[in-house]
Formats: structure tokens, C-alpha cells, sequence
């Protein structure tokens, strides 16, 4: 499902217009981000959670030369699946 498609459902399930849904899903995702970048886990409740997890530096190999690189540490975002999700995809 692309962007388009679930505004679209979006809409039809709250019955609001499809430039209402997408406004609510981009104040919903700059919220969030606001949140994630501030340094603290998002939780929907019977969805999951969000949080920004920080990846330490470590030497890489490159398979072919074998020369040795530093990989710089990084902020990835990570998802946990809340239980009840995980049970509804059994």
C-alpha cells in the first residue's frame, strides 16, 4: 500500500475528505518525528513501538581487497511489533 492508497482508505473509513486524511497523517508523522528526534520511543498502543536506537562505530573489511574501513556510528530508527500484532500475522 503506497501513500495515495491509504489516504484514500483513510478517508473512507473516518468519512472525512482525502485532503483532511492527509493532513492528519502529516501532523501525525511530524509529531512523531519530533518525538524520535528529541530522543524519546513513540508507543501505539496494539501497534508497536518507535524508537531511535544509536549504532557504535566498528571496523568494517571489504570482502574483495580486505582494506580495513571505519564505519562512523549512526541513529537508526527501530520498530517492535506490540504482541497482539505479532498474534493477528500467526
Amino acid at each position: 500500500m503506497n501513500n495515495k492508497e491509504f489516504i484514500a482508505a483513510l478517508a473512507e473509513r473516518t468519512g472525512c475528505t482525502s485532503r483532511e486524511a492527509n493532513s492528519r497523517v502529516r501532523t501525525l508523522v511530524k509529531a512523531m518525528a519530533g518525538q524520535l528526534t528529541q530522543g524519546n520511543q513513540v508507543v501505539v498502543p496494539s501497534f508497536g513501538t518507535f524508537e531511535v536506537k544509536k549504532k557504535n562505530e566498528r571496523i568494517s573489511v571489504h570482502p574483495v581487497t580486505g582494506q580495513r574501513m571505519l564505519v562512523p556510528p549512526k541513529l537508526v530508527l527501530n520498530f517492535r511489533p506490540a504482541t497482539t500484532l505479532k498474534e493477528q500475522n500467526k
